[in-house]
């Protein structure tokens, strides 16, 4: 017996809180019955599930997959804007994927995608801590001062943001290049953290997802995950993990 979320979860429907508002919705259904409370236990091997009509079925082979997200693109199944997302790449991959997460239509680098609904949950709650890390290209000159404020915290949408690991990279004339790392997972949080300093991001490119990097993908590419970072990954949750790229 199970949790009905969980079963939905390893079924690659969807994470578990995304699983939760398909229950709410009233779109998932135990034996013919429609189910919108939480908590209801199912039996694998006895009960029908079914979501939006589909039958709902354990997947045997999970899926892991390291996409280097180009700029364009939005992370969503469908873009009410018409915009091209992640899963256009994907249409003809064997078993249905999901991305592990956002990341902006004007950013680009690291996305994992998967069809281990348990795993992604893992990743994405807010208790692993999963540190996500970026290349930032920022207009001017950074100074230390600035650089000291986004490691402590920077007020963002009313809130202190968390404790930060910043490196400078490099400055150019009218450009500041840093790695930033965070935990968080705030709306257009890296962005929001260079404007607090009064700065602007000139592009952002995540190279780090917890104990993985981007390494030589290309825009546009993806590869399949190893085992060994199948298990980093799944550490990287329960332990928390984190990765600072010493090399980019």
């Amino acid at each position: 017996m199970m949790r009905l979320q969980k079963y939905l979860a390893l079924c690659g429907i969807a994470s578990r809180r995304a699983a939760e508002k398909m229950i709410a919705d009233g779109l998932v259904a135990v034996n013919g019955i429609t189910v919108t409370e939480m908590g209801v236990q199912v039996d694998e091997r006895t009960d029908q599930i079914t979501v939006g009509g589909q039958k709902a079925e354990l997947i045997a082979e999970k899926h892991y997959l390291a996409y280097y997200k180009p700029v364009g693109e939005v992370t969503t199944a469908h873009d009410p804007e018409g915009r091209a997302t992640v899963m256009n790449r994907f249409s003809d991959y064997p078993v249905r994927i999901y991305p592990v997460g956002r990341l902006d239509y004007d950013s680009e680098g690291l996305l994992l995608l998967t069809n281990d609904g348990d795993l992604m949950n893992q990743l994405l709650h807010p208790s692993s801590e999963i540190d996500k890390t970026y290349l930032v290209k920022a207009s001017n000159d950074i100074s230390d001062q600035e650089i000291y404020r986004l490691r402590n915290g920077i007020l963002i949408d009313g809130r202190m943001t968390s404790p930060a690991k910043v490196r400078l990279i490099r400055k150019d004339p009218f450009s500041t290049t840093l790695l930033i790392s965070i935990h968080e997972g705030r709306n257009r949080q890296v962005r929001k953290m260079i404007d607090g300093i009064g700065h602007q991001v000139v592009s952002l490119k995540r190279v780090g997802f917890g104990p993985l990097l981007l390494g030589d993908l290309q825009p546009g590419s993806w590869r399949q995950l190893t085992d060994a970072e199948v298990e980093r990954l799944k550490q990287a949750a329960k332990k928390r993990l984190t990765n600072f790229p010493k090399t980019i």
